[in-house]
């Protein structure tokens, strides 16, 4: 078994090069392996001034400027294009969308979705490109047979993997990861671009949604939406307070709540759940937002063929820990039960399962089970279901 794309003969690659210092460098990594490499920035904002505040955004003539240089001194060539009508459409657009419904969508998934591995790796592939490489830490396997799988990055404190769960079997087929296999630290990374002389390795990580540049999500939706004054409530429907907008709040959100008094119990509210519809927050104590399973539409699997009924891991945020699961296909949707619960889960959210180190596939969470709603029976139900 080997890991990425064979190396029997030279690739045409298409390194995808954001301006930062992993893509460079596993751009870098590709020429030396062989391959030819061209390089390219993709232009996601109309406004390329707007997207970096300091270490947060990406996407400004800056950083094709820095992708442009690394790929000088790679000895690469090097283009820009310009997919920032695309990115409005299937990224931003959703994500505005997504939160006036009420959900917590995640823009990242999306963009490697739709804009990476999509509206990229098709135009690469119509280009006569056999692969696009990005400097995403996970690691592509191929089989004996010929088959792909996505694993889990050898670095589990770097592994991206949760992010690239939507990738399809084909998708895979063409994709290059050439950091995903290494157990470097970050440091070391930045090493290597020093000693490469790439003059990116000191500049910051990206973080946060690239193009809230500033952070500021409730601002940037509320620009957008407009501001909507409702009623924030206690369990019992109570009020107790108001908002400027729904969509400004996430579930298990604890700061920002503005709320007037405190509860009677002294203890912090959480919320609870959002409701577009009436333009409520509800809020609450923090046990109640255990769940205890969930329901997710629009499942996309790394592989061939969907998921079979059985035990695996599960990752719900990108930066999150695993848990236990029994999930099974049913009616088209993804069925999830935790063998413990957990709190904070979302609509809207991907959850990803896996199976030890391969990702399984990825899927949208449609609603949940709160754990204190649920029937005694239920995780039983699943396992005897596994028997």
């Amino acid at each position: 078994m080997t890991e990425n794309l064979p190396s029997t003969r030279p690739l045409r690659v298409l390194a995808a090069m954001s301006g930062g210092v992993d893509s460079a460098v596993a751009a870098a990594r590709a020429a030396e392996a062989g391959h030819e490499v061209t390089g390219v920035h993709l232009a996601l904002s109309a406004n390329p001034q707007s997207f970096r505040t300091g270490a947060r955004g990406c996407c400004t003539i800056e950083d094709s400027r820095d992708a442009r240089r690394a790929a000088d001194v790679i000895g690469i060539p090097f283009y820009v294009w310009d997919l920032a009508d695309r990115f409005r459409e299937d990224v931003v657009e959703d994500f505005i969308a997504e939160y006036e419904a009420g959900r917590t969508p995640n823009p990242c998934l999306r963009c490697n979705e739709k804009i990476k591995f999509a509206a990229l790796l098709d135009k690469a592939l119509a280009l006569g490109f056999d692969a696009v490489c990005t400097g995403h830490y996970a690691t592509v396997v191929v089989k004996e047979d010929g088959s792909r799988e996505l694993h889990r990055a050898s670095d589990m404190a770097k592994d991206q993997s949760y992010v690239l769960g939507v990738l399809d079997e084909k998708q895979l087929a063409h994709a290059l990861f050439p950091l995903g296999d290494t157990l470097t630290t970050k440091e070391e990374i930045r090493a290597e671009a020093e000693a490469r002389g790439l003059a990116v390795a000191k500049k910051p990580d990206s973080h946060d949604i690239c193009f809230i540049a500033d952070g500021d999500t409730q601002g940037f939706l509320a620009s957008r939406l407009g501001k909507a004054e409702g009623d924030i409530v206690d369990e019992s429907g109570a009020k107790i307070g108001t908002h400027e907008g729904a969509f400004g709040f996430t579930i298990g959100q604890r700061k920002g709540l503005r709320i007037g008094h405190p509860a009677a119990d002294g203890k912090p509210r959480y919320v609870l759940d959002i409701s577009p519809v009436n333009n409520t927050v509800t809020v609450g104590p923090v046990e109640a937002l255990d769940v205890s399973a969930l329901t997710a539409i629009r499942p996309r699997w790394c592989g061939s063929t969907a998921a079979a009924p059985g035990t695996y891991t599960a990752q719900l945020r990108a930066h999150g820990g695993e848990t236990e699961v029994f999930a099974e296909m049913r009616d088209g949707a993804l069925h999830v039960a935790f063998t413990e619960p957990v709190r904070g889960v979302a609509p809207g959210q991907a959850i990803v399962l896996y199976d030890g180190t391969r990702v399984v596939g990825s899927a949208t969470i449609a609603t949940t089970t709160k754990a204190a709603d649920a029937e005694p029976s239920a995780p039983a139900t699943a396992a005897s279901a596994q028997a």
